[in-house]
């Protein structure tokens, strides 16, 4: 099954379950496990992209394997398949019922055969947030948009993101992992004043690694208010070395997922784990 899920992620030590902590993923599993009699018990979920704490989504995308109750005999794929849409909308109702305030269920859907919704993803997309009020950010705003407290150009803003682009080692705008590869396609980044002193970066690559906006944010940011030239940012991507600032957490939200079309889902599954497995 394919869930669409939206959360604040300003209470939540991020999104993937740790011991002793409050995660997305551990009070969605526990919504999820809390079925009715005669009710498929879910696995573990996987989601499209795990998010740090303190980062939000509006269109977060996980998808679960169901297994039978012990005693159920007819096949666990024929019993989903035949889940109409009341169905659907019943089980998310319940599960909005179970779920905290700052997380919600947004649409429940089986999903299409070879659809995972981590490997299968062709495309994720971020907002960024800012405010460069003298006075801060907006009280409501607060959760979701960084005070900066320096005037910003969104035209040096723009000017520094464009060499950014493309197929690029980001080393140096990411946490690197033991045995992942910081080799990713940025291919979309640009800030709008939306508001008198609100400002967003819209960026979307085919994969962020661990920490990549928020770095890249962090840099430009330095370039916007005029304390690094506008050339700084590509520089520091070409050394390679991880030295630029990190945004904080609370101004990211994920925003969206594409997918290809449902015939070429398993094959993309497959090349982005065989991508993912190589050395670069």
């Amino acid at each position: 099954m394919r869930l669409d899920v939206s959360y604040d992620g300003t209470d939540f030590s991020g999104w993937a379950r740790q011991p002793g902590r409050r995660t997305v993923q551990g009070v969605v599993e526990d919504a999820l496990a809390k079925q009715p009699p005669g009710a498929a018990v879910p696995k573990s979920v996987v989601v499209a992209g795990r998010t740090d704490a303190g980062v939000h989504a509006t269109a977060q995308v996980l998808h679960v394997d169901v297994l039978p109750l012990a005693g159920e005999t007819s096949s666990t794929r024929l019993a989903v398949d035949a889940l109409g849409v009341p169905d659907l909308i019943r089980m998310r109702h319940r599960w909005n019922r179970i779920l905290p305030a700052d997380v919600r269920v947004l649409g429940a859907r089986v999903a299409p055969a070879g659809f995972d919704a981590r490997f299968s993803a062709t495309r994720r997309h971020y907002r960024y947030q800012v405010s460069d009020a003298p006075w801060g950010v907006d009280p409501l705003r607060r959760n979701d948009t960084l005070a900066w407290g320096r005037p910003l150009s969104v035209d040096v803003l723009n000017q520094a993101s464009e060499d950014l682009l493309g197929l690029h080692d980001f080393a140096a705008f990411c946490k690197q992992r033991e045995g992942g590869t910081t080799i990713r396609e940025l291919q979309h980044l640009e800030w709008q004043r939306v508001g008198d002193h609100l400002i967003r970066a819209a960026v979307s690559a085919d994969a962020f690694c661990h920490s990549m906006v928020r770095s890249l944010v962090g840099a430009l940011l330095l370039a916007g208010d005029g304390r690094r030239r506008a050339a700084w940012p590509v520089e520091v991507l070409e050394k390679g070395v991880r030295e630029s600032a990190v945004a904080p957490a609370h101004g990211l939200t994920l925003m969206g997922v594409d997918y290809p079309p449902d015939a070429e889902l398993a094959a993309r599954a497959d090349q982005t784990r065989n991508v993912r497995g190589s050395a670069f």
